[in-house]
């Protein structure tokens, strides 16, 4: 399990995980001096009697460095959001909790820290004050808890709540699923080499395994899990993967460390996107925002689908259009800043990275996103191909599902086969009519004339089957339907019949055509 730490700055979320792991967390000379979290720090708690431990990822409190905040958070799985008791409620507690509340966590619990600085009345109304602040976001029903770091009470009750929580924790989905680590830190060590880390957020990787990042080829020489070395990690697990043939600068932060068929770039996608009800203004289309989605931050635009724009709490479709190549898997949670970075807006969900930049509006299009939004990937398959007039590319549909097993070729769903299959008929039937001296169109012909936006290898694989079924009959270059033949007109028989011996008398040699006109 990965807990993600969240609350204002200098309320002690570094203390408490040092307290509950014995690991301090701010590595960096400049954290110790000055007291703050400036990067993610990382630290882990061995489960009693269970095989897995818990990973914690430490993140800044202040208000300037809450990008650093969601490039951690979104491999989470539980939130511990932190409370000075103290202090009490304060900006980046509501910020952060509105990310959370954005990323989609449901699992999560809040502790009211420094409780030895204040009194039980104070407490008291700090706890009303904790409870009014969950209400209707995803962390509404999370426990709080009472701790004191220095003095260790309510220590022993907020581990026994945190190894709870990782044994009921489901594993996550991984064999079906290809190999995708957002990678939020990356240096080189010697005698190592260049080192990614981030949570793996799908699928597994072993050692020996070819990757990819951002194009570069990459081997794995070694692993890391949960900070344990290990010949495969799984979906879940915070990894530290040693990589060979890959430079430290060609592993920036935000990139994704991927199987190699399941990379994925994108400027474009769509997405359901909820906005943040403590917002004031609606978000408009044409709004300029920061989307961060995964460990990386690009500026993106905003065009809602419906409507112009979004209300404050309501959700609806957009397109989001990228200032740079993101990666974006069906499924994938986000989160959008305003322009200036000063507030989180809102949150939602990749629902197709390959989106169209025309027609994104129509019905037809709005009825496959609502397709995207159905919850398993063989529902979603289904549904998408019966809406494809076209055909379903299969292998774009196992790209944005993220799926191991690649797929390849195209698929057309029964109803559209059928009417594809009249349509075609209907237009060959039309042709003998209009032409019957002609055998019939070529295959490149009548698709212009059937189907002209259907792909080649698809329009190929349909005519041989309906050539294996006898819908039509296919001669040299030909396309005609059974039983078709050249037929001439009673004019054309005459002078057929007239020429026809000429022909056979000089054989091979052949005439000239302008002899048999003159004949």
């Amino acid at each position: 399990m990965i807990v993600g730490t969240a609350g204002h700055i200098d309320h002690g979320k570094t203390t408490l995980v040092h307290a509950l792991t014995g690991v301090d967390t701010d590595r960096l000379p400049e954290e110790k001096a000055r007291g703050i979290s400036i990067e993610l720090g990382y630290a882990y708690l061995d489960v009693p009697a269970h095989a897995e431990r818990i990973g914690f990822i430490d993140v800044p409190g202040h208000e300037k460095l809450v990008h650093t905040m969601l490039a951690g958070a979104s491999g989470i799985d539980f939130a511990l959001l932190l409370v000075a008791a103290d202090d009490g409620v304060m900006p980046q507690t509501r910020e952060h909790l509105a990310v959370l509340s954005l990323l989609g966590l449901s699992q999560g619990a809040v502790a009211i820290t420094k409780v030895d600085r204040a009194e039980p009345a104070r407490l008291a109304a700090l706890h009303e004050e904790v409870k009014a602040l969950l209400a209707g976001t995803g962390l509404h029903a999370a426990p709080i808890v009472a701790v004191s770091a220095p003095t260790g009470q309510g220590l022993p009750e907020l581990r026994e709540l945190l190894f709870a929580a990782a044994r009921r924790l489901p594993p996550r989905a991984s064999h079906a699923l290809a190999a995708r680590l957002a990678v939020d830190r990356a240096f080189s060590l010697d005698g190592v080499g260049t080192v990614v880390t981030g949570t793996l957020l799908a699928g597994e990787i072993a050692v020996g395994d070819e990757l990819i990042i951002e194009g570069h080829p990459a081997r794995v020489k070694s692993l890391h899990a949960q900070n344990r070395a290990v010949e495969r990690a799984r979906a879940g697990q915070r990894c530290a993967v040693a990589l060979a043939g890959l430079a430290r600068e060609q592993a920036p932060r935000g990139q994704w460390l991927t199987a190699p068929g399941a990379a994925l770039a994108t400027e474009r996608f769509d997405a359901r996107l909820t906005l943040w009800p403590g917002e004031a203004r609606p978000l408009r289309s044409g709004a300029r925002v920061h989307l961060h989605l995964g460990a990386q931050a690009v500026m993106a635009s905003v065009a809602v689908l419906e409507g112009d724009a979004i209300e404050p709490g309501a959700s609806a479709r957009v397109q989001l259009v990228c200032r740079a190549p993101v990666g974006a898997w069906r499924g994938d949670r986000l989160v959008l800043r305003d322009a200036g970075a000063a507030r989180t807006l809102a949150g939602g969900i990749v629902l197709d990275p390959f989106a169209p930049a025309r027609y994104r509006r129509t019905p037809e299009r709005l009825a496959e996103l609502a397709a995207c939004e159905l919850p398993t990937t063989a529902r979603r398959r289904e549904r998408l191909l019966a809406l494809s007039a076209l055909g379903l590319d299969l292998g774009r549909f196992a790209l944005a599902e993220g799926l191991a097993e690649a797929a390849h070729g195209w698929a057309l769903g029964d109803d559209a086969r059928a009417a594809l299959t009249a349509r075609l008929l209907a237009t060959l039937a039309d042709f003998h009519a209009r032409s019957p001296d002609e055998l019939g169109p070529d295959a490149a012909r009548l698709r212009r004339l059937v189907a002209p936006r259907i792909a080649e290898p698809l329009w190929h694989t349909f005519l041989g089957d309906l050539r294996a079924t006898g819908h039509v009959a296919v001669r040299g270059a030909f396309v005609h339907l059974p039983g078709h033949g050249v037929q001439l007109s009673a004019t054309e028989e005459r002078i057929a019949q007239k020429i026809a011996p000429r022909l056979a008398a000089v054989g091979a040699e052949g005439a000239w055509a302008r002899d048999l006109a003159r004949d």
